[in-house]
């Protein structure tokens, strides 16, 4: 059997199971498609028809591409949790999934217990595998969650606000009480940064490999951890703030403030670049979605917000307090308050956030951070007895990269990384809003009005130029001095005019936009009251 084509010659079926792929492609190609593609019969013009054709032709090509990519480099599929009949995924307690998944997965649900040196604050490397985690009271600890071996710990006998991994795994920089220190994974101290001060928050920029921080003053540092150098130091003049984050989108650091705004910075600009009021009170937490258009801000009058950075709007306000916030790889949000952690997810695509997921850590436990792991469907929470670890099903995303972020990377391949980082490193310069400006032509401006200076320089060049002009000699009698004087003279006042009519048109303009201005300065019903100038 066969089905005719319009030529007539029989193509022959195909088997199902490559029936099935093809179907199966075809849908992955929807999703990677712009839409419906533009009606172009409707179009007159024969070469703006032809330039839209072969643009929708690629279009399909590179939609093809994406798909049959997706396909066989990206074979794993993540997945949530699906409620049955009037069953809620948020009254899931993790104790039943616990008794669902594999043993793998099941080694992810722990809580280390350290009473004496909490709150704890957690951070992630890039591939998920490694976790620094950095108690108040001076205890310091990196941890292979992979082998879930513990690489190093130390006591530094002082108090710790932040901890941050650089590059890689190999070096974290603590924000302790006077000063923020860099160590390697070995615990070793390999500088003490006393520019900065007493730092309350660290961010680490990986594309720039700069270090950024925020003191209890209010003054925000970038340094450059290859050179060593300061890149710049800014006041913000907002007072202290115990909330920061990087924007993964353009490496833009925002800042969480007392008084409801959140600003944004970046190195080359002693002003912010937006100052957004957010929330009638101080800001508790932040975070930023993977994408880097979305924002989640938490305020005290219990309110959360999403906001969309390309728009500055706001697009849902959920009640709840939060003091802490992150998204995951595949956009969910976590809020930590109390002892209860909230997770929120949008899974209709329409940006709205709805309940997810909550879990209860012991009561009385206070939760001071909480952080995705990258690639793992696990939530790390720090609270004030220690560290906890809580599945969250579709979290973390199934497939990586292994140009990106490798968990089972070797030692060899971390230096060849390193290299290629360095050698890929971005000025600080490349840090704006929208980073899709970064090699585009800067438009032509206007040409600027020129200066008196100028306008005098050009009618003397004028002038110099009219007065060597060569006059003719005539007949005897009319090449007498004084008739060659007066010939000259003319020509200059002949040159001069042009200048000194426009000079005159200018004068007269602003005379005249002074005099509206007067006019609208008073109400319309004193007008009549204004004292009227004197004609001469």
């Amino acid at each position: 059997m066969g089905a005719k084509q319009e030529n007539g010659d029989p193509e022959n079926i195909l088997p199902p199971i490559e029936q099935e792929l093809s179907h199966e492609l075809d849908t992955k190609v929807k999703k990677y498609l712009r839409g419906e593609g533009a009606n172009l019969e409707v179009l007159k013009d024969k070469k703006l028809k032809g330039q839209l054709s072969v643009r929708e032709d690629l279009y399909g090509i590179s939609a093809k591409a994406a798909a049959k990519a997706e396909k066989w480099l990206m074979p794993s599929k993540g997945g949530y949790l699906e409620a049955e009949g009037i069953e809620k995924t948020w009254r899931i307690k993790q104790d039943a999934i616990n008794h669902e998944v594999d043993i793998s997965s099941a080694k992810n649900q722990y809580d280390i217990v350290l009473p004496d040196f909490g709150p704890y604050t957690l951070d992630f490397t890039s591939s998920g595998r490694y976790m620094a985690a950095a108690g108040r009271k001076g205890h310091l600890a990196v941890v292979d969650m992979k082998n879930m071996s513990l690489i190093k710990e130390m006591q530094v006998r002082e108090t710790v606000r932040d901890i941050v991994f650089l590059h890689n795994e190999l070096f974290f920089a603590a924000a302790q009480k006077k000063y923020p220190y860099i160590y390697n994974r070995d615990g070793v101290e390999l500088h003490c940064l006393k520019e900065h001060g007493a730092v309350t928050r660290l961010q680490f920029l990986k594309n720039h490999f700069l270090l950024v921080s925020i003191n209890k003053f209010g003054q925000l540092r970038y340094q450059d951890v290859t050179m060593g150098e300061m890149i710049s130091n800014f006041r913000t003049g907002l007072g202290r703030t115990d909330v920061m984050l990087v924007n993964p989108l353009n490496g833009v650091v925002a800042l969480g403030h007392s008084g409801g705004t959140v600003s944004m910075w970046k190195p080359t600009s002693a002003v912010p670049l937006v100052k957004m009021l957010c929330h009638p009170g101080p800001i508790t937490a932040m975070a930023f979605h993977p994408n880097g258009n979305l924002m989640a801000t938490s305020g005290k009058e219990k309110k959360i917000k999403i906001w969309d950075l390309r728009k500055f709007e706001v697009l849902q306000i959920i009640p709840g307090h939060a003091k802490t916030l992150d998204f995951s790889q595949k956009g969910l949000l976590a809020a930590g308050t109390g002892s209860y952690v909230q997770i929120l997810g949008d899974f209709s695509g329409s940006r709205i956030y709805s309940r997810y997921m909550g879990h209860s850590i012991v009561k009385g436990y206070q939760i001071g951070k909480v952080a995705f792991r990258p690639y793992e469907d696990v939530l790390g929470i720090g609270h004030s007895m220690g560290w906890s670890s809580i599945l969250i099903p579709g979290s973390g995303e199934p497939n990586f990269d292994t140009w990106l972020a490798n968990p089972f990377e070797t030692s060899k391949q971390r230096r060849e990384k390193e290299i290629h980082s360095l050698l890929d490193k971005l000025p600080p310069e490349t840090i704006m809003l929208d980073p899709s400006k970064i090699g585009t032509v800067k438009s032509a401006k206007k040409k600027d009005k020129p200066t008196k200076k100028e306008k005098e320089a050009e009618m003397e060049a004028v002038v110099e130029a009219a007065k060597g002009t060569a006059i003719r000699k005539k007949t005897k009698g009319k090449n007498k001095p004084s008739k060659i004087a007066v010939k000259k003279k003319k020509i200059v006042e002949t040159a001069k005019r042009p200048f000194l009519e426009k000079q005159m048109e200018e004068e007269n303009v602003a005379k005249k936009k002074q005099k509206i201005s007067e006019e609208i300065s008073l109400p319309t019903a004193l007008q009549r009251f204004a004292r009227k100038k004197a004609t001469a």
